[in-house]
């Protein structure tokens, strides 16, 4: 039987033997289409709640999406889920990455790869020609993650394709990430895991190249009509501090268009990598003001973390708390070993990230995570963690359920509000080609969010149904999986409305695979998903209601400045423009408004269980009954 848009198969690797098999990815394909779905029901039923992070049995998953290798259409990023030792308790968790490795993993005829076990000692795979191989990796355990990679490719030849860790991961720092091809990076600590299985990294190299299609007439249609949307779709005020210039040039993931931000950059050395989006801003700020002018020190800052292999994310977070700590004399530079003296210099962050990476005195305390080195440091230290994000509820309150039921920042959905807004913001701001005006995001709002009241972001009424709407969409959407910069299309800028199309995913995954999946379809698959990951959650610990919150801050403290909009502009009632500055979520109408969700979801409203029923309607019956057996479902 022909297979069209997978590979067909998913690698199974166990360290501890060293043996492999296959298993079939018609086996969950047809339920969890790939990506984040097949994933996610990989880890429920193989990986118990009684496992850690760094367990053995702990799996650590692989996994593309049918889309993958298929030229265009944005469709080779991919995903890497585990367990996360970042989170507390220990959660399942995700990462999303772009560049080259997931479209070669296809072209190596494989949809996923799933670790589990532990070798004695540091080997990395080798995966070619439809062969396995386990090499030792003595001589690069310790290097760094760029280090090792074009080590990797000056060994086995430059067009193979090389995700890897680095010292963060080999020593289970709790925020270690993964580093690809092109620089792409994968967070939520699934480096620490990685490492802690002494597998340094997976060499691809696939020797079919070329994804079979279905109906490649109908695929040529949509990819025509594809182009006609992107051209032009996006302008958002806020986004020229993203880098560009001479000596920036486009770096996109595989086969796609390159219509995003995400760019190759090059110092006046001679050095380059991916610069963009937070990664390459989280020292920026420090760095302008140690220096009083303009510099390369953030690209530094940002390739020091590749190498080290830490979260920048994570990493921003801890900086700030720390300089908080200090300015208020709770830490000092004795205590730590840190030149707070220097916060900004390219000294400072090397000595910081090598401190972590390494568990190198006050750095072994950091490699556990903020939260707990802030209870280790002791005294005030936790009140001077601060939760900020550019898409905080207190300015965009459709995110504040977004965020409620995820065990990490859930930034495809908040994309899907934040950038929406940021192009309204551009047309009250007059920014020349801004199209996406009061009464086309009304337009947006009915058609992706469920109603014009979601167009008013002074207003809790409408906000449940579109926290729903945007988390199956984004489900579906990482199932396949696609580019977050350009899924969904919200606004089409040639069109007379501006209104854009949520059909095309769905429309492409069925001239793909062959199989005839309608965007609702597409749409009851992402909340299958979501279910899943509900059902895997609250089986790991997670309260149902207790733990569906927002940190205190969010309810106590005004909001007081924006990073893409420092006016923090929304649309109220009538549209009109008005100011969030000095806001706070109402506790109240947030524990209301999560109500009414639960109730949208087909949960118990008093308990926030999933019942028996909605997991039923979802195919989930197997699902029911695992929670069943744990006193975790509403009848």
């Amino acid at each position: 039987m022909a297979i069209y848009g997978y590979a067909g198969k998913i690698l199974r690797v166990d360290l501890s033997s060293g043996k492999t098999t296959e298993a079939s990815t018609l086996d969950y394909s047809s339920a969890f289409v790939g990506g984040r779905g097949i994933a996610t029901k990989i880890y429920w039923d193989e990986v118990s709640p009684d496992v850690s992070a760094f367990d053995e049995e702990s799996r650590l998953i692989f996994a593309l999406g049918p889309m993958a290798g298929v030229p265009i259409v944005g469709g080779s990023r991919w995903g890497v889920f585990g367990k996360s030792p970042q989170t507390e308790p220990e959660k399942f968790c995700y990462s999303n990455l772009g560049g080259l490795w997931g479209a070669e993993l296809k072209f190596a005829r494989y949809d996923g790869i799933v670790i589990q076990g532990k070798s004695a000692s540091p080997v990395y795979l080798f995966i070619h020609d439809g062969m396995v191989e386990f090499k030792d990796a003595s001589n690069l355990w310790g290097k760094g993650a760029i280090e090792t990679r074009e080590i990797l490719k000056n060994d086995l030849g430059k067009s193979v394709r090389v995700v890897t860790i680095g010292p963060a991961g080999e020593n289970e720092v709790v925020t270690a990430n993964l580093l690809a091809d092109n620089d792409a990076s994968g967070s939520s600590g699934l480096g620490a895991v990685m490492g802690s299985k002494k597998l340094k990294a997976i060499v691809v190299k696939g020797s079919q190249r070329g994804v079979s299609v279905a109906q490649p007439e109908k695929l040529r249609e949509l990819t025509d009509y594809f182009r006609s949307l992107s051209s032009g779709a996006f302008t958002a005020w806020g986004t020229d501090f993203m880098v560009s210039g001479s000596k920036a040039k486009k770096d996109p993931c595989y086969g796609c268009m390159a219509d995003c931000i995400r760019v190759k950059y090059t110092t006046d050395d001679g050095r380059s990598g991916k610069y963009m989006c937070q990664s390459g801003m989280f020292y920026l700020q420090w760095s302008w003001r140690y220096y009083g002018e303009q510099n390369e020190v953030p690209f530094h800052a940002n390739k020091i973390c590749d190498d080290y292999g830490l979260d920048t994310w994570a990493l921003e977070a801890m900086l700030g708390w720390l300089g908080r700590c200090f300015k208020n004399g709770i830490v000092t530079e004795e205590s730590t070993g840190l030149p707070f003296s220097k916060i900004g210099s390219l000294e400072f962050i090397e000595t910081m990230v090598r401190m972590i990476a390494l568990r190198e005195g006050f750095g072994a305390v950091l490699a556990r995570g903020m939260d707990k080195a802030a209870r280790e440091v002791g005294g005030e230290a936790p009140s001077f963690i601060r939760h900020t994000d550019p898409y905080d509820p207190r300015l965009y309150i459709t995110t504040a359920l977004l965020w409620a039921m995820e065990p990490r920042e859930p930034i495809q959905q908040l994309h899907e509000v934040g950038l929406t807004l940021a192009q309204w913001v551009s047309w009250v701001k007059k920014v020349e080609g801004a199209y996406v005006s009061t009464d086309v995001l009304r337009g947006i709002a009915k058609k992706f969010w469920g109603s014009e009241l979601a167009a008013d972001l002074t207003s809790y009424e409408g906000k449940a149904l579109a926290a729903k709407m945007i988390q199956d969409r984004q489900y579906a959407k990482e199932c396949l999986i696609v580019c977050d910069w350009i899924y969904p299309i919200l606004a089409i800028k040639h069109t007379e409305d501006h209104v854009g199309d949520p059909s095309l995913e769905s429309k492409l995954l069925s001239a793909i695979t062959g199989e005839e999946v309608d965007e609702q379809a597409l749409y009851n698959i992402g909340s299958r998903v979501f279910n899943l990951q509900r059902a895997i959650l609250l089986r790991e610990g997670w309260k149902a209601r207790e733990d569906d919150k927002l940190p205190d801050e969010w309810y106590e403290k005004p909001l007081k400045f924006g990073v893409m909009d420092p006016d923090c502009l929304v649309p109220g009632k009538d549209g009109a423009p008005i100011s969030q500055i000095g806001s706070i979520v109402d506790r109240q109408e947030f524990e209301q408004m999560r109500d009414e969700y639960y109730r949208i979801r087909g949960w118990d409203d008093r308990t926030g269980l999933q019942t028996r029923k909605s997991l039923e309607t979802l195919g989930l019956e197997d699902i029911a009954d695992g929670l069943e057996q744990r006193g975790l479902i509403s009848p």
